[in-house]
């Protein structure tokens, strides 16, 4: 069993325990999904390395049944073909614009938000390409289980800039990429996308 095979059977664990956590009646059962969270926790610490009290921190018990996070992101081409990208201030890698979704927001309303906070672009969107599950996909180990959502985006206006958190914006080349923040973005989703999106095709991918 591989490393990201375990953290999602932890993820699962504390999933579990959160669920009960919010659903049990008696503190006999409270009691019980308490220590099976700690021991999720636990888990996580020894597989990440991190500290247990900085996990006990950044996890905060849930108050509603615990779903995964959802990101969305734009893949945005302009007419020579070439992608948008944005460098992220926390790693200085590259990754294409998007985000947490906010609650009070539609997808597509946070996407065409999130590329023009990131780069300074107003676009509109066309259509959903793919919902990446990030387990299926060789993106580092995380403590969130995680949808990622990736709509066709077309530009309408604007200047590229890069947004106040981002330390750049441009386009580039689908053969010449620069090096990419794979906890945001892979190699292999962004040739896929290439390919849904240039041979026009209809399907979404699942999964």
């Amino acid at each position: 069993m591989d490393l990201q095979e375990q953290l999602t059977l932890v993820k699962r664990i504390k999933a579990l325990a959160d669920t009960g956590l919010v659903y049990c009646e008696d503190d006999y059962n409270r009691e019980r999904y308490q220590e099976l969270r700690s021991i999720g926790l636990q888990l996580l610490s020894l597989i990440s390395d991190v500290p247990l009290k900085a996990w006990q921190e950044f996890l905060m018990p849930v108050a509603d049944y615990p779903t995964p996070k959802v990101d969305v992101r734009g893949f945005v081409l302009n007419h020579k073909n070439q992608l948008l990208m944005a460098k992220e201030s926390i790693d200085g890698k590259w990754t294409i614009p998007g985000g947490w979704a906010d609650i009070g927001f539609t997808p597509s309303e946070m996407v065409i938000r999130e590329i023009e906070e990131e780069t300074g672009l107003q676009t509109t969107v066309e259509r959903l390409l793919a919902v990446y599950d990030k387990k299926c996909h060789s993106h580092p180990p995380q403590p969130f289980y995680i949808y990622k959502m990736v709509f066709l985006c077309k530009i309408e206006k604007g200047e590229l800039r890069p947004g106040f958190d981002m330390q750049g914006a441009a386009f580039f080349d689908i053969d010449n990429l620069p090096e990419l923040s794979v906890d945001r973005i892979l190699d292999t989703q962004i040739r896929q996308l290439y390919k849904l999106t240039t041979e026009k095709h209809t399907n979404v991918y699942c999964d």
